[in-house]
């Protein structure tokens, strides 16, 4: 039905309905299945985040004890009421980083569109939920929008941080949750398109250096990162703040930018932050090994 956001727009404005309803109606034509069933399938989905997001704000540390309890420092903080950056955007941060601090302790997670960027779209998610009260219904529209995107992010890109880097990752993800934060706020299917827009072009060059190999440094913080930059990338599209590219030509370049990134910043565990001092000794620690000497 499409293969690229402005496609994704068109059909959207043309029938005069959500981006998430195009989506629904893509999946039943390949899947072969009833909108109940893809509705179903959705709910597992939106179950296994909430279950996600609750265990990690109780309080989770992985077993190499890089990453943990940084979700409950948050809400702590929060409660406080000193903050700076706004509690809705906070809630947001917190409730990403304990998405993906509970895939670092090897629990059950919902990719979206990765393990490693698993936290931006339930983060945000559930910290808008708190604001506008959706429906069971909407909240499942909310996914629906977001893989619309990813979608097309995937099948014109890429989502892989092996291949593309972390713009691929946590990049895509954080454009995902800002479009749907979008919808589900009431704006129109072209300022999803934006908020997709603004979002993805300032997170390009994102490199993939994870610490000892695991998805736990920096990547927790960065699904952090990806989730504040959601919130306001929808914030300003919804203000009617557009993107001078167009999403598909910011797909693009994250594409290319991708292909010429050096294998060392592609989830290697070879460059940038892996690669720094204390990155090395954490990674010799962990597994046991003899520290390098440079």
């Amino acid at each position: 039905m499409f293969r690229n956001v402005a496609e994704l727009v068109e059909l959207a404005e043309s029938k005069n309905v959500k981006i998430s309803q195009i989506m629904i109606e893509q999946e039943m034509e390949v899947s072969a299945k009833t909108r109940e069933e893809i509705f179903s399938q959705m709910e597992t989905n939106l179950n296994v985040m909430e279950k996600a997001v609750e265990r990690g704000l109780r309080g989770v540390k992985s077993h190499s004890g890089l990453t943990g309890g940084d979700a409950v420092l948050l809400q702590e903080y929060i409660r406080k009421g000193n903050y700076l950056s706004g509690e809705l955007l906070l809630d947001a941060v917190s409730k990403a980083v304990a998405t993906n601090e509970v895939n670092a302790a090897m629990g059950t997670i919902c990719a979206t569109p990765t393990a490693g960027s698993a936290g931006v779209v339930p983060g945000t998610l559930f910290a808008v939920a708190q604001k506008l009260n959706p429906t069971r219904e909407q909240k499942l529209e909310f996914l629906f929008t977001a893989g619309a995107f990813g979608f097309v992010v995937a099948n014109n890109a890429s989502i892989s941080g092996a291949a593309g880097g972390c713009q691929a990752e946590v990049g895509s993800a954080a454009g995902m949750a800002a479009a749907a934060i979008v919808e589900m706020a009431g704006g129109t299917p072209s300022q999803s398109a934006e908020a997709m827009a603004i979002t993805l072009k300032n997170m390009l060059g994102l490199v993939c250096d994870p610490v000892a190999g695991l998805v736990e440094v920096p990547c927790v913080k960065r699904n952090a990162m990806g989730a504040a930059n959601a919130m306001v990338a929808a914030d300003m599209a919804l203000a009617g703040i557009t993107s001078r590219i167009p999403c598909d030509e910011v797909i693009g370049a994250m594409f290319k930018i991708g292909q010429s990134m050096p294998s060392a910043l592609r989830e290697t565990a070879q460059g940038g932050l892996a690669a720094t001092p204390t990155g090395r000794e954490l990674e010799a620690k962990i597994y046991g090994l003899p520290l390098k000497k440079k």
